[in-house]
């Protein structure tokens, strides 16, 4: 355990902490960002003279794989961040103990370490997370509910290494910030859903564009990208013979094949399509574009071993096996605001989006997995097979198309010389 922190005043500076309270109630504006402010509000309670060893928020998330974040700032090292997964909530890793309990009934709980004990405060080591603390030196622990305006709430804790524990004047000073320091803690929780939720359903890029203002019809601009458009292979007929429970179980876990691939290789998913992908590669100002063309393929080659694995596993359970087509098309397009009165749609459109369809298409017509065009072949280092000149629904003339299958793609990787 570290070495208590020795009582060396009795007096907590009450201007300091009005201006913590003031500074919180001005919008904390010198910390820009969520991490910044619970950094800045630690180091400002130590030069008031509360001595704080840690401060720990839990705020619960609405986010499709985290359950809720965890800051912690401790003296001298600054703040650190961590995600609670859906899986760990569910096996009890947090929040346990305190917080769960602040957050059950709303109510502050607090915990003397001191030694005789403060008489009106239980010293008992109920909780494992209070083991951990005194193992670090604490001796008095608080742990506050975060009383958010729509009815939430969230939890804080407060813990002091001074010897003989927290000062009447420290209670009274952290009851004084809690309130305006909630209110901060509410809007950056705001912030945090209204982006989780726009990179849920919209994309990451698409979601900035948003929360920066472009929510008007018509905003739009002429980007330059690699389309991915992918679909599942007889899924109408798949349809007909699965129950809609087995058919949205099937669609998640086809899913689960594309998207991690696309979004580790730089790829954003604009829109699912009942059963179809439409994805965006952006040339980003001053890039080659054979990179975004490369990292595309990449990305199609993975998600093509993850469907056929997926296809065994299907197969093995006595099922029908499991394909899929892509198309890949480099080219220009308009991505913005399409749609009606105050209901929109952020979208892409153009000619480019239309061949990446038709390739898409051309895939399932000639039993090919991945189908780019020449504008992709061209500026790609794996090997690609010339399909020959076809006809694409819509255009006036036929366009060079190019295939490579993942099964030759591992013949020719096994080939070479390691």
């Amino acid at each position: 355990p570290q070495e208590r922190y020795a009582r060396v005043s009795e007096r907590v500076d009450s201007i300091q902490i009005d201006r913590i309270v003031e500074w919180l109630t001005d919008g904390a504006r010198s910390a820009p960002t969520p991490q910044e402010l619970l950094d800045e509000l630690g180091n400002r309670f130590l030069e008031a003279g509360v001595v704080l060893s840690e401060i720990a928020i839990f705020v619960a998330s609405l986010h499709p794989q985290i359950s809720g974040r965890r800051f912690v700032w401790r003296r001298g090292a600054g703040v650190t961040i961590t995600s609670l997964s859906y899986e760990d909530a569910l096996a009890g890793v947090y929040p346990v103990g305190p917080v769960a309990k602040v957050i059950k009934s709303g109510e502050a709980l607090r915990r003397s370490f001191t030694s005789p004990p403060d008489e009106s405060v239980s010293p008992e080591l109920d909780y494992p997370r209070l083991e951990e603390v005194v193992a670090g030196g604490a001796s008095d622990y608080l742990a506050t509910p975060l009383h958010f305006s729509y009815g939430e709430v969230h939890a804080a804790e407060w813990v002091t290494d001074r010897e003989g524990g927290f000062l009447r004047e420290e209670l009274d000073a952290l009851d004084r910030v809690l309130g305006p320091f909630c209110r901060m803690a509410e809007i950056w929780a705001l912030r945090r859903t209204a982006r989780n939720l726009l990179d849920t359903y919209v994309g990451h890029r698409t979601g900035e564009r948003i929360l920066s203002g472009d929510i008007h019809r018509g905003h739009s601009e002429s980007i330059y990208a690699v389309i991915w458009l992918s679909d599942l292979r007889s899924f109408t007929a798949r349809s007909d013979r699965l129950s809609a429970e087995e058919l949205v179980t099937l669609l998640n876990h086809y899913f689960d094949t594309q998207v991690p691939a696309i979004e580790e290789h730089g790829g954003e998913i604009l829109k699912f399509m009942g059963d179809g992908l439409l994805a965006l590669f952006p040339v980003e100002k001053g890039e080659d574009p054979s990179a975004p063309c490369r990292r595309a393929l990449a990305a199609a080659l993975e998600v093509s071993d993850q469907v056929d694995a997926m296809s065994a596993r299907e197969v093995a359970a006595g099922r029908e096996e499991v394909r899929f087509g892509v198309g890949l098309h480099l080219g220009e397009l308009q991505w913005g605001n399409v749609g009606g009165g105050s209901r929109l749609d952020f979208t892409c459109i153009g000619p480019a989006v239309n061949v990446a369809a038709r390739l898409e298409e051309l895939a399932g017509q000639l039993d090919q997995t991945i189908v780019i065009s020449s504008d992709v072949a061209s500026r790609v280092d794996t090997p690609v097979h010339s399909l020959g000149e076809h006809p694409l629904r819509g255009f006036s003339r036929a366009l060079e198309v190019f295939a490579v299958e993942a099964a030759q793609r591992r013949a020719e990787d096994a080939s070479k010389p390691q």
